[in-house]
């Protein structure tokens, strides 16, 4: 008998030190995770070298997401056809080209199509590299691991859209992509040298494609996008081909859910959700994506359009909850296998939901450090929930199921995200509307603040510019503030909803298993005893 058929996955070790492949794992992810938001400044720039619209140039976004989305859940899938460390040398290298191939296009088609590529070689590296971390670390260290891998996942996004707008207002959109190709290269060379792949992990036998599987998965998360992209524009189920969309949604994601349980060999195996810990991890994975999307997404609209921040002054003032995020995981890494992980995850959530009251509470009035303050508990409570959360959500799986695992969790926080950006685009129009109509009762003549105001400017007004139009100018002025403060109470009443949310999910932690390590010895969970 070999000897590597006596390794087995509860016995295999990694010859090298884990944080050789921690670092090799961790530049991958962070130049992959950073491109996911560091595009979206540049967006105007873009479609003004294309004569574009700006409609025209989200593609641009939903190209990549699409791809990456149809890639995360397939990866066990490819490593087993490819061997891991293959599939994730072939994973970075497309990324890296089809960066060049973004900073090189001369036409918006050609830059939509290497998008679709960068998408496709992005989205595997995520579950990829988390599976590595779970699996070279020992369980009592996978905290302290975890801790080190969401700075990657993490910090990332938060500095994408300050770095990408300054990258394109001091060069150009082009290099947001190119910067990629040096980094992209010295991953490829890091991998080949300190990632080794387990026995369960190398290339293996595949009797059969799962065509069916993988084209209805393709299905419904690209006519899904598109709703989400096009569907507030449309009214939503107002308009005819959003409910022939999200019919098609439903049916393919019910037939991709049957197929992929039925079937011998799955492109996604979900039967992983069998498992407890995950099941529900998954789920808060899921309501955290959109939590952290949304909030990414709402706080430069916010900034530029009520407040009048230039683009780099709005990324600056959000910048701060990277440092957040840093300390965050400082206080994990800290905590890890000293206290209850759930209860790391709570005070996480608490801190969250405390972060998105004190954004609701703010008003047009505001100074810096009204922004700010916010955003580096916003940080640390990020950090607090996913680094925890990314370890118990895992740790009562066996590690030949991590691959599969971690592509169906990062898919989660994906099309959280997406639903969650889509959601909060529509919250803040629809309450608006619903705001404005409840402020307009007060702008009538028997309401003497809204007289007296309006006395007021029309008698700026006519001391500047006459007094032939002095009264119209002065009610379109009321008008234009009017708007202002219905958006604003729009924007607070989605970061409340956010907060009722993060509390409402509370209970949920408690459900996961408790996990107890001992070092050296496998990880012990305490389960119910059995009743007689």
């Amino acid at each position: 008998m070999s000897n590597e058929a006596l390794v087995t996955e509860d016995n295999w070790k990694s010859e090298r030190n884990p944080w050789y492949s921690a670092s090799a794992v961790m530049l991958t992810i962070f130049m992959v995770v950073l491109d996911s938001s560091i595009a979206n400044v540049a967006l105007p720039h873009i479609a003004g070298s294309f004569s574009a619209t700006r409609d025209e140039s989200t593609w641009v976004l939903t190209s990549y997401l699409v791809a990456n989305g149809v890639i995360i859940p397939s990866t066990a899938w490819f490593s087993t056809l490819m061997g891991r460390k293959n599939f994730l040398l072939f994973s970075t290298l497309l990324f890296t080209v089809a960066s060049a191939l973004c900073g090189i296009a001369t036409s918006m088609t050609m830059l939509i199509i290497a998008r679709v590529l960068q998408g496709i070689g992005g989205g595997a590296i995520m579950p990829i590299a988390q599976a590595v971390m779970m699996e070279e670390f020992p369980p009592e260290e996978r905290g302290v691991a975890m801790s080190v891998f969401g700075f990657g996942v993490i910090f990332a996004p938060i500095i994408g859209p300050t770095l990408g707008g300054w990258i394109t207002d001091t060069y150009s959109w082009h290099w947001i992509f190119l910067i990629n190709v040096p980094i992209g290269f010295i991953s490829l060379w890091m991998i080949k040298k300190y990632i080794e792949d387990p026995p369960y992990a190398r290339k293996g036998k595949v009797n059969k494609v799962d065509y069916w599987g993988f084209g209805l998965l393709t299905v419904w998360l690209f006519v899904l996008q598109i709703i989400l992209d096009n569907g507030q524009k449309s009214d939503w189920f107002g308009a005819r081909w959003v409910r022939w969309s999200a019919t098609l949604v439903a049916i393919t994601f019910i037939a991709f859910i049957i197929r992929e349980l039925v079937i011998k060999e799955p492109i996604v195996d979900l039967k992983v959700f069998k498992d407890k810990n995950f099941s529900i991890g998954t789920i808060l994975h899921f309501v955290i994506g959109a939590v952290l999307y949304s909030t990414l997404a709402i706080l430069p609209l916010f900034l530029q359009q009520l407040m009048g921040y230039t683009a780099t002054l709005s990324g600056l003032a959000i910048s701060p909850r990277g440092f957040g995020s840093l300390t965050g995981l400082v206080i994990c890494a800290i905590l890890a296998n000293r206290v209850d992980q759930r209860w790391v995850i709570t005070i996480g959530m608490i801190l969250l939901a405390f972060s998105n009251i004190l954004f609701g509470t703010l008003n047009l009035q505001i100074s810096m450090s009204n922004i700010i303050i916010p955003n580096i508990i916003c940080g640390a409570a990020f950090s607090m929930i996913m680094i925890p959360l990314m370890t118990i959500a895992f740790v009562t799986l066996k590690n030949n199921q991590m691959t599969n695992a971690t592509g169906v969790f990062n898919l989660a926080k994906s099309v959280g995200g997406a639903i969650g950006t889509s959601a909060v685009s529509t919250m803040v129009s629809r309450m608006s509307q619903v705001h404005q109509t409840h402020l307009i009762r007060n702008l009538t003549y028997s309401h003497p603040g809204f007289v007296e105001k309006l006395a007021a400017l029309q008698s700026g007004i006519a001391s500047m510019a006459g007094s032939g139009l002095a009264s119209a100018k002065a009610n379109v002025v009321v008008y234009k503030q009017l708007v202002q403060q219905s958006t604003l109470l729009a924007y607070m009443d989605c970061f409340k909803i956010y907060a009722a949310m993060l509390i409402a999910l509370i209970p949920l932690i408690f459900l996961f298993q408790k996990v107890k390590y001992k070092k050296n010895k496998p990880q012990k969970v305490e389960a119910p005893m059995p009743s007689k």
